[in-house]
C-alpha cells in the first residue's frame, strides 16, 4: 500500500522523505519547508521526543535556530553559558582554564553559547515544522532507487515515493546501506554514563551556568544545568571493559557510577550520590563515511558522521546537514543529483574533520596523571581558547552551502 503524495498534481518542487523524526530529521524539514520544497518526515517511534538528556548548542547552531524563527521557545528553558569549558583536575577540582563567555561569545560570533536538554531543543525545532507533515509509527525496512525516484518502504507494509530521501536515522541507519557497504563499528574501550540531577540536590559549583570538564587518568566527567536550571546534566566517561551494548535504554547503578570515580573530589562524589539510575552505553567507533550521497538518496547527522561527545558537536553538525542541504535543495529542484552532490562537498570536509578531532580528544582527556598529563594540564590554560574555537563558532552553514553553489 502506497502512502499518496499531500497534493495530487503537478509538482513544482521534489518530493523529499526524511527518515528520522529526532534532532537532525526535524531540522532538514524545518529548513526545506522554510525553503518552499514539499517535505515529509517518517519517524518509527510512536511519539517524537529525545532520550539521553544535555547538550551544548554554540553560535554555529544558535544563527540557524534564530532564522528558523523559534528561538524564543528554545531560550524559554536553555541556559545561557558565562562559562564555558572549564577544566578541572580530578582530585582536588583545581581549575586548570576557563573559557570566559559572557559577552565575548557574542561579541566574537554574534550569538551566545547555551546548554539545554535534548528535548527541549527538539520541541523548538518541532515548532517549525507543521504537524501535517510528520508520520510517526513509520520504521523503515528498506528503500528501492529508480530512475526517476526512490520508493521507501515501511514494516507496516506501506510505502512512499519520493524524489529525494534523507536517511536522518541515527547511528543505526537502514538508510545507510543504500549508499555504502556497511562496515562494522570498532570497540572503543569506553563507556558513557549518563544522568539527571534536580537541583536542589546538586551542590552549588554544579548549579552555575558553566560547562565544566573534570579530567583524570582513563576518565572524564562533563556537568552542566539543563531544562532552566531546574536540572543538572552530568556525563560521565569511563573504561567500558566487556560492556559493549551501544543503546539509550541500558541502565547502570549509582554504585557503579561511584566505584568508576572513587577517590576523585568529594564534592563531586556528593553530585553523583544523586544521579539515580544513570544511562550507560557503549562508545562505538566509526571511521568517516567516504561519501554521504548515492543518486537521491543522502545522509544527514549521525547517520552520515557519528562521533564521539567530546566536541559537544554532534547534534550542532545535524543542524548545520540540515541548513546547507536545504539551501543545496532550493537550488536545483529539478535535479536532486546535483543538489546532493553540492551538499556532500560542503558539509563532509567539516563533519569529518570534528569527527577526527573528537576521536583525538578521548586520549588527551584520558591521560594517566605524569609528564604528559602535567604538560596537558599547562597548555590548557595558555592562548584564547574562545578564539581558537572560531573556525566551529564562527561557521554559516548556510552562507558556506550559497558560496559552493555560486561556483558550481
Amino acid at each position: 500500500m502506497s502512502i499518496s503524495d499531500p497534493e495530487p498534481g503537478p509538482r513544482t518542487s521534489p518530493r523529499v522523505v526524511v527518515v528520522g523524526g529526532g534532532i537532525g530529521g526535524l531540522a532538514a524539514a524545518a529548513f526545506i519547508h522554510k525553503a518552499g520544497l514539499d517535505v515529509r518526515v517518517f519517524e518509527q517511534a510512536p511519539q517524537l521526543g529525545e532520550v539521553g538528556a544535555g547538550l551544548v548548542v554554540s553560535p554555529n547552531a544558535v544563527r540557524l535556530l534564530r532564522r528558523l524563527g523559534h528561538l524564543d521557545r528554545f531560550l524559554e528553558s536553555a541556559v545561557e553559558l558565562e562559562i564555558g569549558w572549564e577544566f578541572r583536575r580530578w582530585e582536588d577540582g583545581a581549575i586548570l582554564s576557563a573559557e570566559q563567555m559572557t559577552g565575548r561569545c557574542e561579541e566574537l560570533y554574534g550569538e551566545s553559547s547555551y546548554v539545554s536538554h535534548r528535548a527541549d531543543l527538539l520541541d523548538a525545532i518541532r515548532a517549525a515544522v507543521p504537524p501535517e507533515l510528520v508520520h510517526l509509527g513509520k520504521r523503515c525496512s528498506g528503500i528501492d532507487t529508480r530512475p526517476d525516484g526512490v520508493r521507501v518502504h515501511f514494516t507496516d507494509g506501506t510505502s512512499v515515493d519520493a524524489d529525494v530521501v534523507i536517511g536522518a536515522d541515527g547511528v543505526h541507519s537502514t538508510i545507510r546501506g543504500a549508499i555504502t557497504t556497511p562496515t562494522p563499528a570498532e570497540y572503543s574501550g569506553v563507556c558513557a554514563f549518563r544522568a539527571l540531577v534536580p537541583a536542589e540536590h546538586a551542590p552549588e559549583f554544579a548549579r552555575r551556568p558553566v560547562q565544566t570538564l573534570w579530567l583524570g587518568p582513563d576518565h572524564h566527567l562533563v556537568h552542566y544545568p539543563v531544562s532552566g536550571g531546574r536540572k543538572i546534566n552530568i556525563v560521565a566517561f569511563a573504561p567500558a571493559g566487556d560492556f559493549t551494548d551501544e543503546s539509550w535504554s541500558s541502565t547502570a547503578t549509582v554504585d557503579e557510577l561511584l566505584a568508576e570515580f572513587d577517590g576523585w573530589d568529594p564534592r563531586l562524589i556528593e553530585l553523583l550520590h544523586h544521579a539515580g539510575t544513570p544511562g550507560r552505553w557503549a562508545l562505538l567507533d566509526r571511521a568517516p563515511l567516504p561519501r554521504w550521497s548515492n543518486g537521491r538518496v543522502t545522509l544527514l547527522g549521525d547517520a552520515a558522521h557519528p562521533m564521539f561527545p567530546f566536541f559537544a558537536q554532534g547534534a550542532v553538525q545535524a543542524i548545520e546537514d540540515a541548513a546547507a542541504l536545504a539551501q543545496c535543495l532550493a537550488s536545483e529542484p529539478g535535479n536532486p543529483e546535483a543538489a546532493l552532490s553540492v551538499y556532500e562537498q560542503v558539509r563532509l570536509p567539516r563533519a569529518c574533520r570534528l569527527q577526527e578531532l573528537s576521536h583525538e580528544r578521548k586520549l588527551v582527556n584520558h591521560l594517566p596523571d605524569g609528564p604528559e598529563q602535567r604538560k596537558r594540564d599547562s597548555e590548557l590554560g595558555t592562548g584564547d581558547a574562545l578564539r581558537r574555537s572560531g573556525w566551529i563558532y564562527d561557521y554559516d552553514a548556510e552562507a558556506a552551502a550559497r558560496e559552493v553553489l555560486t561556483r558550481c
